[in-house]
């Protein structure tokens, strides 16, 4: 096995303007910050690594678990700076991928623009073959067409080759065959299939997805490579894990072949570490909120498990592999403040970021951002949350306030700053109740857990304002994702689609697909955990006859009979009336897509509780005025690495830590648990 009580354990997540490195040695936790470095992401990590090691004193050869998660594939996207690709399609689908949906971001624009294509029309070629809706041949593959497709390429600068063919989820041999003829006429390094990266119905995101994921392969390959090779020149012994955007990891080898999985990385990962904290304090559901210094990402954790989707984009592209629904919007530390054309105040999206900065980071600033208005209402304190390098301007701070905010509304500095909070929050809230109010869950049955350097100061009032009771702020806010990583299953999903009717669908050939993924799966997971540590979790996508969309439903233990499939019916009607606030049991019900997931069961590290002693009083720094809802209020302020374990105050109360700053408000109050996680009890 690869780790035991006693192994050192690393989290490595990479953000934009850190590294972040959490170790966990006999149940000590160390958390290192190195900055970044973009273009060479790898370089960041191993700095990190060496800061670690250093300021730990393990060495290499004691780290029996290392994941990582990581922007390379999301920049990529994001950035369009991706491998030279070829796309192979069905004669006469050739522009699927341009053409692509009717739907638009704003059905009253019509001058959207749609994005460029993940392959430029010139690399694209049609080959001849066709299958029908249920895999059965219409007309052969033609391989001397293939072969000219193949000498076409090779004599291109492509570096790989997507291969979608239509209706390969049913019957992907004219694909397989495919793919052998480019390989014999060394077309291209790698060849990608949408048997293989996503075998299941829509024409357009099926091979959007697989275009996506050979683009990437490149990429990955030399990121992955290049970081494999410093690890064993470190004697690190350690199998190098990668999160995907599923909430789960995979070996490194798994994440160069399909690395459209890790497109949302290092967010899962800071869900999971969400997932575990509120696991300790027994809470199973929450709401996850990070909020860094450009964007705010927020998630619904259900049962202890983040809610996973298929139906999200990254960037421009709608991608329909399984990722944890995260939705992200424009508000950060460093979002700034603005008035638009109908004297509004605005906040974002528009954000100062790392470098300058807000004004009071005195990088060269000039607009006021979230960051700058804390600091005027007292939240933060200008001589103790930067670096020792940095040293915070306020009167540099009040001066860009009143121009830019201020003055134009004809408001007092005070209500200028406040109003910049209040338009933060308000973006905010709207995002928390896309997760939640609108997929029919009620917050107040759900805590709240903040992280990210910025989230620990709004929650207090985002809750207030939601009615979630409470806030949770764990110890390594700052670093969460980071944590997450160590505490995170291996995952593998499997899926098909076979669109049939329901009381059409054959359940011994459901059960045989079933069978077959748990094979494969458990296959995967063999030797990273023991056998009776893989779990098996099955579902099936429903619709209503003539949707376009679908329903995830699990279906129970045991093997598939007709009588599982009109449970599971009936479960789909209960989730569907749940979800839309409406059912139709008396309309037909279609199979969609057959799933399934091989989990592969990670025991946390042991995090040895806080051994600080004393009162909660000698957490206390000084006292000083700070603003709430435009009313200053004398607040106490606490160091939180002083307090002992299980200790109780009430707010307001501003809590300084080395990674985070927490607000509580007048009328909340908060303990500490053994962990050093502060929780907030909101009153509604």
């Amino acid at each position: 096995m690869e780790q035991t009580a006693t192994d050192v354990r690393i989290g490595v997540d990479v953000g934009g303007t850190f590294t972040d490195v959490v170790t966990v040695r006999d149940g000590s936790l160390h958390v290192a910050k190195t900055p970044s470095t973009p273009a060479a992401p790898d370089r960041g990590v191993l700095d990190g690594l060496d800061s670690s090691r250093e300021d730990v004193g393990y060495a290499y050869g004691e780290v029996g678990f290392f994941a990582h998660g990581t922007t390379v594939t999301t920049n990529a996207v994001l950035e369009r700076d991706w491998a030279e690709t070829a796309l192979l399609t069905t004669e006469g689908f050739r522009d699927a991928i341009e053409i692509g949906r009717q739907a638009r971001p704003d059905i009253y624009d019509f001058d959207v623009t749609k994005p460029e294509p993940i392959v430029e029309r010139d690399r694209r070629y049609e080959v001849p073959e066709r299958l029908d809706e249920r895999g059965r041949v219409e007309r052969e593959l033609t391989e001397a067409e293939v072969r000219k497709v193949a000498a076409e390429i090779h004599e291109s600068d492509v570096e790989s080759v997507a291969v979608s063919l239509l209706f390969a989820f049913e019957n992907d041999t004219h694909e397989r065959r495919v793919a052998d003829i480019l390989r014999e006429e060394e077309a291209a390094a790698t060849i990608s299939c949408s048997s293989d990266v996503l075998p299941e119905i829509r024409e357009y995101e099926r091979t959007l997805a697989t275009a996506l994921n050979a683009a990437l392969k490149p990429v990955m390959d030399a990121y992955v490579g290049r970081l494999e090779e410093s690890i064993r020149e470190r004697k690190i012994p350690s199998t190098l894990r990668i999160m995907q955007s599923n909430g789960g990891t995979i070996d490194a080898d798994r994440a160069r072949t399909r690395p459209v999985d890790t497109l949302l990385s290092g967010p899962a990962a800071g869900v999971q570490g969400a997932a575990h904290v509120a696991g300790l304090r027994n809470l199973e559901d929450v709401i996850t909120m990070d909020m860094g210094g450009t964007s705010c990402d927020v998630s619904l954790v259900r049962g202890g498990d983040p809610v996973v989707s298929t139906e999200l984009e990254v960037g421009d592209y709608p991608l329909r592999v399984p990722m944890i629904e995260i939705h992200t919007i424009g508000a950060g530390g460093g979002s700034i403040a603005w008035i638009d054309a109908g004297d509004a105040l605005r906040v974002g999206p528009r954000s100062a970021g790392a470098d300058p900065g807000p004004i009071c980071y005195g990088r060269g600033g000039e607009e006021p951002t979230v960051t700058d208005a804390h600091l005027l209402l007292g939240r933060l304190d200008p001589d103790r949350f930067l670096s020792d390098e940095l040293e915070a301007d306020v009167d540099r701070v009040r001066g860009a306030v009143d121009e830019h905010v201020a003055e134009p509304l004809g408001l007092s500095t005070r209500e200028a700053a406040q109003g910049i909070l209040d338009v933060a929050n308000a973006n905010m809230e709207r995002a928390l109740r896309v997760v939640s109010v609108e997929r029919g869950h009620d917050p107040r049955d759900f805590g709240l857990v903040a992280f990210g350097g910025a989230g620990p100061l709004h929650a207090a009032s985002l809750a207030a304002e939601l009615d979630v009771p409470r806030v949770i702020v764990p110890r390594t806010a700052g670093v969460l994702s980071a944590l997450g990583l160590l505490v995170t299953d291996l995952l593998q999903d499997f899926s098909t689609s076979m669109v049939r009717r329901l009381p059409e669908a054959d359940p011994s050939a459901i059960e045989a697909v079933l069978q077959e993924f748990e094979r494969e799966g458990r296959e995967r997971l063999s030797g990273a955990v023991p056998d009776d540590k893989i779990a098996i979790e099955r579902s099936l996508d429903l619709r209503y006859v003539g949707q376009s969309f679908e329903l995830t439903v699990p279906l129970p233990d045991g093997d598939l009979t007709a009588d599982t499939l009109a449970t599971v019916e009936e479960q789909f009607h209960e989730t569907h009336g749940r979800r839309y606030g409406h059912a139709s049991p008396e309309e037909p019900v279609e199979l969609v897509t057959v799933r399934s997931r091989a989990r592969g069961l990670i025991e946390p590290p042991e995090i040895a509780p806080s051994t600080a002693g004393g009162r909660v009083d000698d957490a206390i720094r000084e006292e000083r005025s700070v603003t709430f809802d435009s009313d200053p209020h004398e607040t106490r302020i606490y160091d939180r690495s002083r307090f002992p374990p299980e200790a109780e105050f009430k707010g307001p109360a501003i809590v300084e830590g080395s990674e985070s700053t927490v607000v509580v408000r007048p009328e909340q109050t908060a303990t500490v648990d053994e962990y050093g996680t502060i929780i907030l009890e909101v009153e509604s």
